[in-house]
């Protein structure tokens, strides 16, 4: 398995026969350089969308023409997404599990919001989520633009993720401290990997505070396009 981390809440996963891209997001993506646009999308097998938000499908539709691979998310953003031209989407919902090849993908809650802009103000599409993916042994929880919130405590108990991808930057979503209470209350992880930081002055700058929080496990600061191998 590789995470690789596309800068701020995008992540490309290779797992078991997939190549999963989660909310891709590139033009305008300050820590993205376009250098790097095509390697990061070389190869895609499934696109998974976590919340309606511009920093999560503002490139959606050219990303999925670029690359022939089919989108899926909560069914009220894929429908507003297929009626804007996107091809081959799959609208599920929270509890559901559709199957990527050898992989599951299960979505899960998540304590966010999920808009996309309207001619009149934002248009809400349906829930924000996160994803438990499962393959080569594995579960890795991706949180998707979340603050703490109870349901974490089942959704640990019940998928036991072992790897969290964690959106940790605070301001919109919980910070790296709160990211660290929550994986020790909620959850076993061995390797934890923080996003949605760093892009904007707002943002968390580090993970040491994740990193301090959490001793015994692997929390790993990402590089952008540098593979992580677990």
């Amino acid at each position: 398995m590789n995470i690789i981390w596309l800068g701020h809440g995008s992540f490309r996963i290779e797992l078991e026969d997939q190549v999963l891209l989660i909310d891709p997001w590139l033009t305008g993506n300050p820590m993205l350089d376009s250098e790097h646009h095509a390697a990061a999308l070389e190869g895609a097998t499934q696109i998974l969308i976590t919340h309606g938000h511009f920093d999560h499908t503002q490139d959606l539709k050219m990303v999925a023409e670029t690359t022939g691979a089919p989108v899926a998310g909560m069914v009220e953003l894929m429908g507003y997404f297929d009626a804007q031209g996107v091809q081959n989407t799959t609208g599920f919902n929270k509890g559901g599990t559709i199957n990527c090849g050898k992989v599951a993908v299960t979505m899960v809650p998540a304590s966010h919001s999920s808009s996309v802009s309207g001619d009149s103000g934002p248009v809400y599409m349906g829930a924000e989520t996160g994803f438990m993916i499962s393959g080569e042994g594995h579960t890795i929880y991706v949180s998707g633009d979340t603050g703490i919130m109870a349901d974490m405590e089942w959704m640990g108990d019940y998928h036991k993720p072992d790897i969290g991808i964690l959106s940790a930057g605070g301001f919109y979503t919980m910070d790296m401290a709160q990211a660290a209470y929550a994986s020790k209350k909620y959850f076993d992880f061995k390797t934890v990997i923080p996003g949605h930081y760093k892009t904007f002055p707002a943002l968390e700058q580090s993970a040491q505070a994740l990193v301090d929080g959490l001793p015994g496990v692997n929390v790993i600061e990402p590089e952008v396009m540098k593979a992580i191998a677990i």
